[in-house]
């Protein structure tokens, strides 16, 4: 996701879709001591960013703070996906498609991050939808934004409807002037 977004994502995410734990440790190279490993059903996670940077907050209680000091990407966000035989759906490249009916319904989301050389995984239940928001490196790297759990219904409609006859013949622009589509 593009780090210009990274604390509106975050802010989409939070207050639009149940997260059910908290984990922060140090990065492996720095030891890998974990920091915060908390379950969060029943208990509301919130942040603060200011200019000492960003304050992770449960029930109002400061539980972390980064300093911002080390922060290079932006977030990145994966999906738990169990197969049918109870084996879990590890993708072997980058999807093109996160809303693939042939695959599981992700049973939970995890929004990551390192910052300061700490790893912070939020979980979230179920799937935190994503829409596409530009290219990184076209045509195979895309930069997705977190959408609101309602808005991507509408797009995954719009793409299983049935395209009207004349879309086959886009290039043909003299025939759709003739039909009065184009003008």
């Amino acid at each position: 996701m593009p780090k210009k977004l990274d604390f509106k994502n975050l802010r989409l995410c939070i207050d639009n879709y149940s997260a059910d734990f908290l984990f922060i440790r140090l990065v492996g190279s720095m030891g890998g001591t974990v920091k915060v490993n908390e379950k969060l059903e029943g208990r509301r996670l919130n942040f603060r960013k200011g200019k000492s940077g960003l304050y992770l907050l449960i029930d109002s209680s400061e539980v972390f703070h980064f300093p911002l000091k080390d922060y290079q990407k932006g977030f990145s966000l994966a999906y738990e996906r169990i197969l049918d035989d109870g084996r879990m759906y590890i993708p072997g490249g980058i999807t093109d498609n996160p809303y693939d009916q042939n695959l599981p319904e992700p049973r939970r989301s995890f929004l990551r991050h390192v910052l300061d050389d700490h790893l912070i995984e939020i979980f979230f239940k179920g799937r935190v939808n994503i829409r596409f928001h530009s290219w990184w490196i076209k045509p195979h790297w895309k930069y997705w934004t977190i959408d609101k759990p309602g808005n991507i219904q509408e797009s995954v409609l719009k793409q299983q409807m049935p395209r009207p006859h004349y879309t086959r013949h886009r290039l043909d622009e003299p025939r759709l002037r003739r039909t009065g589509l184009v003008r």
